[in-house]
Formats: structure tokens, C-alpha cells, sequence
């Protein structure tokens, strides 16, 4: 990840005098470097503005420095909002508006006229929020007093939202192979994922990384094996198979690195050359913050390595997933989500064994060995991107992880059981009525919050599942975004 930073731009203007200016100043520099020891990223203080020219100019130079993530406004004093149309319109960043004020409370004794010209963010912010409603710009609004740790919260899952942002657009994804055969939802329209997204997706053939695998030593596996054993408790004797995950793991990370791709895809229906689709190894890549998305699904590949760079420390809790069955007891209903192989122990409730066992689907010569562990309780969301034909729509469902209510000891796969909401059966339907795939990033760090935010940020539709959603009042929703989106 890079060094990403955020720019604190503050407006004012000149008609308070000097002494105005220079404790709007102070103070911003203060702001800023409190903020700065709370917030994910560094907020740097840039300029209090007063002229078309210093927001123009502040705004062009963000655009070009490729360490700032976004930018955060505040307008102290009153900012007459005609001298920010330039600059914000020429705006290539993620925008927040932070509307704020120094002062907690109103003090009783000195508030004056003096105090009043100085403290002016309750109207100066209001004139600002008309130019980003005017210019109809995708911006983050958030209120309330800058010491405030909700707004801390809100700020930093703001930031890291920017990053996931800026890690899009230039996200390489690695695909060995094309997609499984026939299958409609891992489709998409690359080209509009590019100029939408950023995602930059093209194919490599299998036999060029079967030639990788060959190329790889003894030596460079023992080291990675040594790894596994510090990591994983090693539940086989078939050590063979843990070899040759790494053989396929060191080839893969060897070529996406030198190509710059930070997710990958692959299908168990292409393995040319290969003796086992790779499980252990896709596994940990995907721990390394590496997106994956099985059956060639690209999408949700870039996906989950975005939000995994959205998360905590910038390689969160997020991985591939995938709606396997279901538990329809009165009562009782749980969705049971897992893979043939490739779930990232991100999601794991203790420590991952790594076990061997028969695939019975795809051309694997001998038994893969996989990762097995039960996930994490507690909040968390399902995403999917899908390609409607001339937009993108980015689905997201709120859920309730719980540890699974059944052992399955003879499930040779890592496990993920929740609550869909607003329950399941509603929630299968909402989903199915929005078109969601059947693969999805599973997050525990990603708010569906943050998932709009970015959804606006890149100009997408954006559809929430919450536990207040009816398939009534979906349909109807749907409904309205075709027509808009139409539009747009």
C-alpha cells in the first residue's frame, strides 16, 4: 500500500481582516495534527483558501499527487461558495465535507460580534454544501464537532473508502484462463470495468504458469512449507500435496508481481499441466491481501482484494465467498457459505488446519490440500458486482455471522454460517430480485456504509439489503434506479 494521505482544505476570505486569518489558521494546523493521531491516514493541513485561484490551484495539485487520497473541506469563516466552482469542478479526488466548528459549545460570556465574524462554519458550511449540490458532485457530508469520535469513526472509514478507491484504479487483475463454461453472472463488460473502475483484466494461459511452477526450487519451497507450519496446524501426512500447493503459490505471486496484479481468477475446468486446482495456495494468497475470485469470476476477484485494502491496516478481514446451502428450519434459518477450496483465513475463528482431500469436480489429478476452519461471529456484509448490460450495479447485504450450529466434521472446507436480513427467506428473495451473484466478498471491517460511499465515489448503482428492506419496496426501488440509470 502506498503512503496515502488526505488534504485539509479550509475556506474563508479576506473581508475579517488578518487577525481572522490567522487563528482560522492556527487553528486548522491544530485541527489537523489532533486528527491526524486518530484518523487510519495522515490529514495535512494545505491552505485556508480565499480566492478562486488557491482552490484552483490546491485542487489541481491533488489531482497530480498521486499519495493524496482525497481531500477533506471545512469552512471556518463564511467562503463564498462562486470562488470554489473551478477548483471542485476540476476535482478528480473523493470529496468530504466535514461540517464542523472549532468551539464545543457557545460560550455565554465572550460570544460577541468578534467572536461571531470569527465562528461562522453553521451558515459557512451551509453556503458550501449549496456549490456541491449545484455541481451535483459525489461528496461525503458529515456533521458534528471534530473532537466527536462518531465523527472520527465516520471519518476514518471515510478515508479508508478513498483508498479502496484509489487501489481500484489501479488494480491490475490476473486471470488464468477464461470463465467457467456457460455461466451468465461471471460475465462482464471489461472494458466499461475500466473505464468505470480502474480494473485493467486480461488472461494469461495456464501453460505459462505450469512453465512458472516448473521454474520454481526446492529451496524456495521448504521456506514457504516452514511458513505454513507457523501459520496453520498441518492436519495430513500427505505432505506431497502441501508441496505442490506452494510450487503453485510461489508461481502464481512470481507472476502477478511482475505484472503489478494484485487479484487473480481461475476455473477448475481449465487445469492444463496442473495435478491440483489450487486451494492452499489461493488461500494464502488471498491472506497476503491478494483478491481471488473462483470459476474465472473476475469481478468478484477485484472486489474482494478492494476490500481487503479498505479494511484494517490495509488487508482486512474480507474474502471470497460463495451461498452454498441452506438451513430452512422454523426458526432457525442460516445460510452456509464456503468454497470448493479458496476461503480466506481472514474469516477464520482460530487457527486454519490444513487438511487433504478428495475434489470430486474440475481435472485435479490428486487430492488438493485446503485450509479448514469455522468463521468469525458477528456483523458483517455480503457484496456482489454485477454487469446489467450499460451499468454496473454493486449489491450489499447486511448479515449476522454466527458460529455454526452443526459440527459437519465430514465438510472438508472452511465455513461461514449467518442471518441474512432481514431474515433469510426475505433476504433470498431481495437478492434474487436484484440479480446478486452467487459468488460475493464476505467483510467483517467493511461497512455497508463504506460501500455506498464507494459506489458513489466510482458513479455505479447501489442496492442495500438491510433488516429494514421489503421485496415490495425493492421492486420499486429497482424499478426507479432503471429509469434513472437510463438517463445517466
Amino acid at each position: 500500500m502506498k503512503a496515502y494521505k488526505f488534504w485539509f482544505i479550509v475556506g474563508s476570505q479576506s473581508l475579517y481582516g488578518q487577525d481572522v486569518l490567522d487563528t482560522v489558521d492556527e487553528r486548522a494546523r491544530e485541527m489537523a495534527a489532533e486528527l491526524s493521531r486518530v484518523l487510519p491516514f495522515p490529514l495535512v493541513y494545505k491552505v485556508t483558501a480565499k480566492t478562486n485561484r488557491e482552490i484552483a490551484d490546491t485542487i489541481r495539485e491533488a489531482n497530480y499527487d498521486s499519495e493524496c487520497a482525497g481531500i477533506v473541506t471545512w469552512c471556518h469563516t463564511f467562503s463564498p461558495s462562486k470562488m470554489w466552482i473551478n477548483g471542485l469542478a476540476s476535482l478528480q479526488k473523493p470529496w468530504c465535507h466535514l461540517a464542523t466548528q472549532y468551539n464545543v459549545e457557545i460560550p455565554n460570556d465572550e460570544i460577541d460580534m468578534d467572536f461571531m465574524n470569527l465562528n461562522q462554519a453553521a451558515h459557512g458550511d451551509r453556503e458550501h454544501g449549496f456549490i456541491g449540490a449545484r455541481l451535483r458532485m459525489p461528496r461525503k457530508i458529515i456533521a458534528g464537532h471534530w473532537q466527536d469520535q462518531k465523527v472520527h469513526k465516520r471519518l476514518g472509514d471515510w478515508m479508508k473508502t478513498a483508498v479502496g478507491v484509489a487501489f481500484s484504479k489501479e488494480l491490475k487483475v490476473m486471470r488464468f484462463g477464461d470463465n467457467m463454461r456457460e455461466v451468465a453472472v461471471t460475465e462482464g463488460d471489461k472494458v466499461e470495468a475500466q473505464i468505470k473502475l480502474g480494473w485493467q483484466v486480461n488472461t494469461w494461459a495456464v501453460g505459462d504458469l505450469v512453465k512458472e511452477m516448473n521454474a520454481v526450487t526446492d529451496a524456495e519451497i521448504d521456506a514457504l512449507y516452514a511458513e505454513y507450519e507457523s501459520k496453520y496446524d498441518i492436519a495430513t501426512d500427505n505432505t506431497c500435496a502441501i508441496r505442490y500447493q506452494a510450487r503453485e503459490e510461489i508461481a502464481m505471486k512470481k507472476m502477478m508481481d511482475r505484472e503489478g496484479c494484485k487479484a487473480f481468477s481461475n476455473t477448475f475446468q481449465d487445469l492444463y499441466g496442473m495435478e491440483q486446482l489450487p486451494g492452499l495456495a489461493s488461500q494464502h494468497l488471498m491472506a497476503q491481501g491478494y483478491g481471488y475470485g473462483g470459476e474465472g469470476d473476475w469481478k468478484v476477484s477485484a472486489m474482494t482484494s478492494i476490500l481487503k485494502a479498505m479494511g484494517e491496516g490495509g488487508n482486512g478481514a474480507s474474502g471470497f465467498m460463495e451461498d452454498y446451502t441452506y438451513h430452512l428450519v422454523d426458526g432457525q434459518e442460516y445460510s452456509l457459505g464456503a468454497h470448493m477450496l479458496e476461503v480466506c483465513p481472514s474469516l477464520a475463528a482460530d487457527k486454519p488446519r490444513i487438511e487433504t482431500h478428495h475434489l470430486g469436480i474440475g481435472m485435479n489429478e490428486k487430492d488438493p490440500a485446503r485450509l479448514v476452519f469455522e468463521g468469525k461471529s458477528g456483523p458483517a456484509i455480503v457484496v456482489s458486482l454485477i454487469d446489467m448490460g450499460g451499468r454496473l450495479r454493486l449489491i450489499v447485504q447486511d448479515i449476522e455471522a454466527v458460529k455454526p450450529i452443526l459440527p459437519m466434521p465430514n465438510l472438508p472446507v472452511a465455513r461461514v454460517m449467518w442471518r441474512a436480513m432481514p431474515d433469510l427467506t426475505t433476504g433470498v428473495e431481495c437478492w434474487i430480485m436484484a440479480g446478486g451473484a452467487h459468488h460475493t466478498v464476505l467483510s467483517y471491517d467493511v461497512t455497508a456504509e463504506m460501500m455506498r460511499d464507494w459506489a458513489r465515489m466510482m458513479d455505479i448503482e447501489f442496492v442495500h439489503i438491510s433488516k429494514d428492506t421489503t421485496p415490495e419496496q425493492l421492486e420499486s426501488d429497482l424499478l426507479v434506479k432503471d429509469l434513472i440509470w437510463k438517463l445517466k
